[in-house]
């Protein structure tokens, strides 16, 4: 089981350490040309979390390709590259100039839809054009998410990221929204019951590996991921308040795994799904 960082929340280049503490650093999302962003103010805090509107900010493909990812390959870890775009072609160009990374496809930018069709078809293109592995993150929003995750299943992906924000709204005293965009993307503790649902869904539909994340603070929300299928997690909003995060959730784990006299999360992944860390002990006994 390995910890990475959900794309957007941490910037290796300015953090190098906090990133090193990782098993694997995901870049921000990148597009084909560059993108200013959405106009402030883009991030709001809530009662139960964390609302962005951030609009995909990034210098661009070429720019990122010729200055970006060289230095993230100098620190020396494994490197995730979200990939963005608002037409299958885009996704596919960019899948083709990376080489050595695991590709982390964006199927919740804006302007792109959620149908499993659609998603099956940025899939395809990645697929054509690149043999590196190839994650689908999907939004929430979906309803039937397993239906989506089967259909990149069958286009190629090779593994699922889930989740992505969900869109919120937040109220100053004024009554008026927070964001300059009026609403954004919900992350934080809230989210963590959707993406136990997403996981759980999309790991009993297709047993492919999955990168769990949402509102993971703790070393027993990584169990929890994990129990209902997720391989990997990712910290998201946590490294905004805690650096120290990834070494404290390891460490929250291990003491999680010992009360519960399991030697390895491994052991646990599915559990959820066949009555319970119960079930998995009596094996041993």
């Amino acid at each position: 089981m390995r910890i990475l960082n959900a794309s957007g929340c941490l910037d290796a280049l300015t953090a190098p350490d906090v990133a090193r503490s990782l098993d694997a650093f995901v870049s921000k999302t990148v597009t084909p040309l560059p993108r200013e962003g959405n106009a402030p103010v883009r991030i709001a805090e809530t009662d139960v979390g964390m609302l962005n509107s951030i609009g995909l900010a990034n210098p661009g493909r070429d720019a990122f390709l010729a200055e970006t990812l060289p230095r993230l390959h100098e620190l020396g870890m494994k490197v995730w590259i979200s990939v963005g775009g608002f037409a299958a072609h885009e996704y596919a160009e960019t899948c083709a100039q990376l080489d050595g990374v695991t590709i982390e496809l964006n199927l919740s930018c804006p302007n792109v839809e959620e149908a499993a069709d659609t998603a099956a078809a940025i899939v395809a293109a990645g697929r054509a054009a690149t043999s590196l592995p190839l994650y689908a993150k999907l939004s929430p929003a979906n309803w039937d998410i397993a239906e989506v995750a089967k259909a990149v299943q069958a286009a190629g992906a090779d593994g699922l990221s889930l989740v992505n924000t969900l869109r919120g709204t937040a109220l100053d005293d004024s009554l008026r929204p927070r964001l300059g965009t009026w609403s954004g993307g919900l992350s934080g503790p809230a989210l963590k019951p959707v993406a136990l649902a997403a996981v759980h869904a999309c790991w009993r539909a297709t047993r492919m590996p999955i990168v769990g994340m949402g509102g993971v603070m703790t070393g027993r929300d990584v169990l929890e991921l994990v129990a209902v299928g997720a391989q990997d997690v990712a910290l998201g909003t946590v490294l905004f308040r805690d650096p120290d995060a990834p070494d404290r959730v390891r460490a929250e784990l291990a003491a999680e795994l010992a009360a519960l006299g399991v030697a390895d999360v491994d052991d646990v992944r599915g559990v959820a799904h066949e009555g319970g860390v119960e079930s998995l002990l009596s094996l041993t006994r």
